[in-house]
């Protein structure tokens, strides 16, 4: 199953209007895919963490096209590669590193997916890509097959890092395993199956499900203003920040209503002394 048809099942299930999500993963893995219903929708690029974490498995001494198990093999070589020469070539590829995306990936060339020119038997060049691992652990390893744990920024290919780990060994790697244990703050242990929201949907409880959007912004400061200044801000109209209880710096803070209700994120700028509107939250 492809994260969009996973996204558009639950859109189905839930019947929301819309639904996004925030981040592609692999047809053979597992784990977590944050999934934005209706007005969450129109927050995806403001959440305020993209990071991911991985838990994957690798086979030493083998390449494929598309950089896992699932594809064509191009190579079988000899292994010779000792734990400690595997834990410091994994160094390695910690940090801020050079990536180039597989071909098969969603990544868009002129206007076309890459993974559909893969198919047509096509390679075309790709610019590298700047991405930052910020930890990379060999979890086991028995000479052949490793385990390896990875977080890391969003735009990270786990397939792409485990073939430059394979060819820094001189030996080639494939990932034959990919579970995702974090997504933009929340933990595969939070997630639901489908099955779980169908289920939840048919007892009339999908609400217990799903997290609402201002709880994604935890960590922003936070706004509360009147009735009068509600109604403004949803028009999308600055506020004056005098008229604002508290002092604010220069950043985006979550915007709620006296009652309690969660209208969008505003940005403060104190030189102009207002506050204006990055996003309104529009339910539906």
């Amino acid at each position: 199953m492809t994260s969009f048809s996973a996204c558009s099942r639950v859109r189905r299930l839930t019947g929301a209007k819309k639904a996004g999500h925030t981040g592609t993963l692999d047809p053979m893995a597992t784990g977590v895919l944050t999934v934005a219903l209706s007005g969450a929708a129109r927050f995806i690029d403001l959440l305020p963490s993209h990071d991911k974490s991985y838990k994957a498995r690798a086979k030493l001494g083998v390449t494929t096209d598309t950089l896992d198990i699932t594809g064509k093999i191009l190579s079988e070589s000899p292994v010779s590669v000792t734990d400690g020469e595997l834990r410091k070539t994994v160094l390695n590829f910690t940090g801020e590193i050079e990536q180039i995306p597989p071909m098969y990936s969603a990544v868009s060339v002129d206007g076309k997916r890459l993974y559909e020119l893969a198919r047509e038997g096509k390679e075309v060049e790709r610019k590298s890509r700047r991405v930052n691992v910020y930890s990379a652990e060999i979890s086991d390893f028995d000479g052949r097959e490793f385990g390896i744990e990875v977080t890391c920024s969003s735009g990270t290919y786990i397939r792409t890092l485990i073939d430059d780990i394979g060819r820094a060994l001189g030996c080639g790697a494939v990932m034959t395993q990919l579970e995702r244990t974090s997504a933009n703050g929340f933990s595969v242990s939070e997630a639901h199956t489908l099955n779980d929201i169908e289920k939840a949907v048919g007892e009339g409880r999908i609400n217990d499900l799903i997290i609402p959007v201002e709880r994604c912004f935890d960590s922003l400061g936070r706004i509360a203003v009147s009735p009068a200044q509600s109604v403004r801000f949803k028009n999308g109209g600055e506020l004056a920040l005098d008229r604002l209880k508290g002092s604010f710096n220069d950043a985006v803070y979550t915007v709620f209503s006296p009652e309690g209700e969660f209208l969008g994120l505003g940005e403060v700028k104190t030189d102009e002394n207002i506050l204006t509107v990055k996003k309104v939250y529009i339910d539906g």
